[in-house]
Formats: C-alpha cells, structure tokens, sequence
C-alpha cells in the first residue's frame, strides 16, 4: 500500500484592497513559522498570493488566519500533497503587484472574464471559433500546455499585454471568443480583466486553473499534453497532481528532462543546455560557491537557505 503524502501543499490567492500590507506581514509570518510552514506569501494593495507548504493542521492554521483578513472570507485555495516539504525556507514579502503585469488600470475586482469549470473546458476550447492562449512564461509552456493553445512565448508576464497588441488582428481572424489559461488561475484574474479594458468582451479563463484541471479531469478524457510547471521542489506535475519527471537547474530555474541533464552543458547547481551561454563567468564562480556549500549542508543533514536564490534573469 502507499504511504499518503505528509506535506500539505496550498496555492492560494485573493484580489481584495489592503490598506497597509505592511501591518498584516509581521503577524501573518510570525504565525507561518510558529506552525511550521515554508513556502512564500506576496501581500501588496491589491491582495495576497502565494504557496505554502507544510502539515494539514499548521496549513489549516495559516488559512484560518488570511480567512480573516478584509475580504479574504472566499480565499481562493488550491491543496496538493508532497511526499518531502517541496520549500526551503517560508517567505512573506511586500510587492507592488501580487502578480506582476504592470498595468496599473488593471483591476479584476471591477471586470474580469467568465469562469469556465473544468468540466466545460473542453468543450469551450474545441469550437473553431474560440481563441486559445496560454498566459504563462516560455519555460513553463515548454513542458506542457493544452493542445491547439498559441503560446505568447513570453518570458515574463508582464510581456503579455505588449504581445497581445502587437499580435492583436492576426490572432482574433475568424474568432469570437477567447479562451485563457494558467498554472492556478491568478494570471488569469488579470489577463482577461485586460482584454476586457482592450474591448473584447467574450473573454473566458479556466477557473482553479491547469491544476484544478489536472487533478480533476480523468486523463483519458483530458486535452493536455506534458507537465505542469510549479514553483517549488516538485518542479511539475502531471494528470492527478502526481509529481513530475523533470528537475530543476539551480543556475537559470528553468525546468530539465532526463536528457537536458545528461548533456556536457550540465554541470549542477551551475548551468545547463539552456542557459550555459546566458551567463558570465563570474556568475557562474558564484553559482559554483552556492554549489558548494549547498553540498556541505545536505552532508551536514541541512537545507541550504540559498538554494532557491538563483534568477532565471
């Protein structure tokens, strides 16, 4: 029989107006490693997002305690299981964005796109009619997306809007609708609350995301291709929120096969095939210093706090 996964792994996000996010860090993080949670917390203005781990009773805590701040009784929340805690460290940080797309009008509280259920999904995105997009980042449509969606190739989504109005005519010839899609929905919450400001009005999103659709929508039934992308030790997922078969490099952040890891560009915690010719040597000595003493706190039965510091930019 197979052990039931021990750590609790919670998605969540709500678009709701704080007044001082500073003054719900302090006691949100407090309460976070009281209970034993890791992972990262974004508060701004416009809401909170992130993903925690740890066990059922210190999640359920946590979720208790954001249940209760101005306007989070409806918390948007989305539960997976990990066999080991898939965080380093827990993090709460104050941004001004809890998902960055840098239009400042943009504002999903007053107008956003229609929920589609995962159920009706399929349906919605295989008529002629329909537009599909993905509205993550390259490295994450590189492992997996839905079939037939056009993939912006964005390296952050921030680029969407940019993409959107350059490629705006070509993409919407013989379409009524558009269909939007991401890892857990909050891009989503923005994308179409952004195209609805451009004038389209039959604008539709996944709602929980790929990873409700994953976890609910039977494989052979399903119309996704690859893994998932997730932003944690567990790198993707796939049908059933089972973990995936690719790892991480520590250098760039971007998700590896089997393959890309065999390549002589590989060298751990350093670089790989894809990001081998983006950096200096200079950043990859400090790469390599990171290495090493990533390598001489797992002999020690540590975790290496700086780990999960490298930058993909």
């Amino acid at each position: 029989m197979t052990a039931t996964p021990s750590i609790t792994v919670a998605a969540l996000y709500q678009f709701t107006p704080f007044e001082d996010p500073a003054a719900i860090r302090g006691p949100l993080l407090a309460l976070c490693e009281e209970v034993g949670t890791r992972g990262t917390l974004l508060l701004a203005r416009e809401g909170i997002n992130g993903t925690i781990a740890g066990s059922e009773n210190a999640i359920a805590q946590v979720l208790t305690h954001i249940r209760a701040l101005p306007g989070c009784t409806d918390l948007d929340v989305k539960f997976s299981y990990a066999d080991v805690m898939p965080f380093n460290r827990m993090k709460v940080r104050l941004k001004r964005e809890i998902v960055t797309m840098g239009e400042p009008d943009i504002d999903p509280r007053l107008s956003v796109g229609h929920y589609v259920d995962v159920q009706d999904w399929n349906a919605l995105i295989a008529e002629p009619d329909t537009l599909v997009i993905d509205t993550r980042n390259d490295y994450e449509t590189a492992i997996g997306t839905f079939r037939g969606a056009v993939d912006p190739a964005t390296a952050r989504f921030r680029d969407f809007p940019e993409w959107f109005r350059a490629h705006r005519e070509e993409l919407l010839v013989g379409k009524k609708k558009v269909a939007m899609f991401c890892t857990g929905g909050i891009r989503c919450e923005k994308s179409t609350s952004f195209l609805r400001k451009e004038g389209i009005e039959e604008v539709y999103h996944l709602k929980g995301g790929i990873l409700k659709y994953l976890e609910e929508v039977p494989q052979e039934e399903s119309l996704w291709d690859g893994e998932c992308f997730v932003f944690d030790e567990r790198v993707s997922v796939g049908h059933g929120l089972e973990q995936g078969d690719y790892t991480l490099c520590r250098a760039c952040r971007r998700p590896l096969t089997e393959e890309q890891r065999a390549s002589a560009d590989y060298v751990e915690g350093i670089s790989c095939p894809l990001c081998v010719d983006e950096r200096s040597e200079e950043q990859r000595a400090r790469y390599a210093e990171r290495q090493k003493q990533a390598e001489l706190a797992r002999r020690r039965g540590e975790r290496h706090v700086g780990a999960d510091s490298a930058s993909r930019k």
